[in-house]
């Protein structure tokens, strides 16, 4: 069995390798995908907590807020609108896709915009004035490397350009990213947490990780001239659960999982129900900067086989790259050679900062997020849990 070959359940490519799908991560939409973000406790919801110290909580205004969203068929869009779609505070609800979310309600209004296109800015300007748009949560990122590179650089790195360059027309009062620290890189020199002051220094001739990291930059770039807007970017560790499908849970469902002869990094992950209760926090309040949003825990590779009920697939990392590259070229792998760092080397955030300024305190550890996430693709191994089909 080739060891980056795709589970032989799984389709090739996945819906974040269609370049049509403009505004989608990827993630198949997930049936319950509303409920699944409320468990006992309601984590999602923590705008019903007092709002942390220094943070100041966002005016709703006579008529209440209007939020709006790229990305919201996407599973971080599709959960967050229909959270807003609950809240009373929220007016109206904004979904920026080629694409209609399946979680929508009397609240969301929907207008067709497709950042890749040339003339994207001033369709984005002209929807946030119309709707009158108090805080853009942009989300219209892959969540899984894809071989349509070109496409990908276009959606992700000049539609952030488009998508700001609209906002700057708009003067909205709130900016949210979605950006993940794996884009910290998986180095030998990283020292067991990473903070926000530390450099991303993931592979940059990666498109996956370029791209994101230049979204980072705009977004960096805007906060300093606009003083008017709260920009606030959140570093999700790799989002883990049992309805989310990106690149690490492909990796997870193989029966054979690849590690490196010789090394068994440590890994860390967050809940998805915990990265939507942050980005509900942030939305709720403001908070100015750039946050890592993680789980409590880390754990070795190994032990991630392990309690995930797979077996490990050890290899020279001399002969992994070669191998990965090919199947990578065949569409035939999960994720390209530039991964094989992270079997590698550390890559783990410190989530200090989000918890003493935003008061933003997981409920799920890697550990809990990992199992989860097991439980339910124990399931869908003897096919008694399905997919609802992208």
């Amino acid at each position: 069995m080739a060891p980056l070959s795709e589970h032989p359940d799984a389709p090739t490519l996945d819906a974040a390798e269609h370049p049509p799908a403009a505004g989608v991560d990827g993630a198949a939409p997930a049936p319950g995908a509303v409920a699944a973000t409320s468990p006992p406790g309601d984590p999602a919801s923590p705008a019903s907590a007092e709002a942390p110290p220094g943070s100041r909580r966002a005016s709703s205004g006579p008529r209440g807020r209007v939020v709006a969203l790229t990305g919201a068929a996407s599973f971080l869009g599709r959960n967050l609108i229909g959270i807003l779609e609950e809240d009373p505070r929220i007016a109206r609800v904004v979904a920026i896709d080629i694409k209609p979310p399946d979680t929508g309600g009397s609240k969301l209004r929907l207008h067709a915009v497709d950042l890749t296109a040339p003339a994207s800015e001033e369709r984005v300007a002209a929807v946030l004035a119309a709707e009158q748009v108090d805080t853009l949560v942009h989300l219209c990122f892959l969540s899984s490397p894809t071989p349509a590179t070109a496409w990908a650089h276009e959606l992700e790195s000049v539609g952030t350009m488009h998508l700001l360059h609209g906002a700057r027309q708009a003067g909205l009062r709130k900016l949210i990213l979605w950006s993940q620290t794996i884009l910290y890189g998986a180095h030998p020199t990283n020292p067991n947490f990473l903070t926000e002051k530390h450099p991303l220094r993931a592979d940059a001739d990666e498109r996956f990780f370029a791209d994101k990291m230049a979204a980072e930059r705009e977004f960096n770039a805007f906060a300093a001239r606009a003083k008017g807007t709260t920009v606030t970017i959140l570093r999700t560790a790799p989002i883990l659960g049992p309805t989310v499908q990106n690149y690490l849970t492909r990796f997870l469902a193989r029966r054979l999982v690849m590690t490196m002869l010789g090394f068994d990094p440590l890994w860390q992950f967050i809940h998805e129900v915990d990265a939507i209760a942050a980005f509900k926090l942030a939305i709720d309040s403001d908070f100015p900067g750039t946050f890592n949003i993680v789980g409590d825990g880390v754990l070795p590779l190994s032990t991630i086989v392990r309690l995930a009920g797979r077996t490990p697939f050890p290899v020279l990392h001399s002969a992994a790259g070669p191998l990965v590259s090919a199947l990578w070229a065949a569409h035939a792998a999960i994720a390209p050679p530039s991964f094989l760092r992270y079997l590698r080397y550390v890559c783990v955030a410190d989530g200090e900062k989000a918890a003493r300024v935003m008061g933003f305190r997981p409920m799920y550890t890697t550990r809990e997020a990992l199992l989860d996430y097991t439980n339910a693709q124990r399931l869908r191994d003897v096919r008694l849990l399905q997919e609802t089909p992208a």
